[in-house]
């Protein structure tokens, strides 16, 4: 696997954030609710939402700078990190990203007080979790057999760690 320089990597993960989670977080759901409050909505609620978009578009930033500039590479499959990204968020938990995704659009769900934005959620999270188990951990086993087992072992797929992980 060839490694990426910094900036076709940061392009890269650019383009695939606007591509990849700017549809399913963003175009998707403002597809579904054209950004208005439903009929549920309140402020507790809508104001919770919003502080949950908030943090998981930071995380999300933080992981794909994270893959541009530590793994040399981006989160796109068609343009993998050439080495295997355990810093950062990923100390917490293996799938930040998808977790992050998760939370913008249950985020949304819940600052439109949107019940088809929450059907769309968990619909995605069980893609995403197919996703994850059958396509993109048996490829990490195989592009990274040293460091992927003891990473798969100490730090849990969705859930973070209470102390982040650290390489022995």
């Amino acid at each position: 696997m060839s490694e990426m320089n910094r900036t076709s990597a940061l392009v890269g993960s650019a383009a695939f954030f606007v591509l990849a989670p700017g549809t399913v977080a963003g175009l998707i759901p403002w597809l579904t609710t054209h950004w208005r409050m439903g009929d549920g909505a309140t402020p507790g609620v809508s104001i919770a939402g919003a502080l949950i978009i908030v943090l998981s578009l930071a995380l999300l930033i933080e992981c794909f700078v994270r893959f541009a500039t530590h793994g040399a590479g981006t989160p796109a499959p068609i343009a993998p990190t050439s080495k295997l990204v355990v810093s950062g968020a990923m100390r917490a938990a293996r799938n930040p990203m998808y977790v992050a995704v998760m939370g913008l659009i249950f985020g949304q769900a819940l600052l439109f007080a949107s019940a088809a934005l929450i059907a769309y959620g968990i619909t995605m999270w069980f893609v995403f979790a197919l996703f994850v188990i059958y396509r993109e951990e048996p490829r990490l086993r195989r592009v990274f057999p040293d460091d992927y087992p003891a990473y798969f072992e100490n730090v849990p797929r969705w859930r973070p760690r209470f102390s982040p992980w650290t390489q022995s």
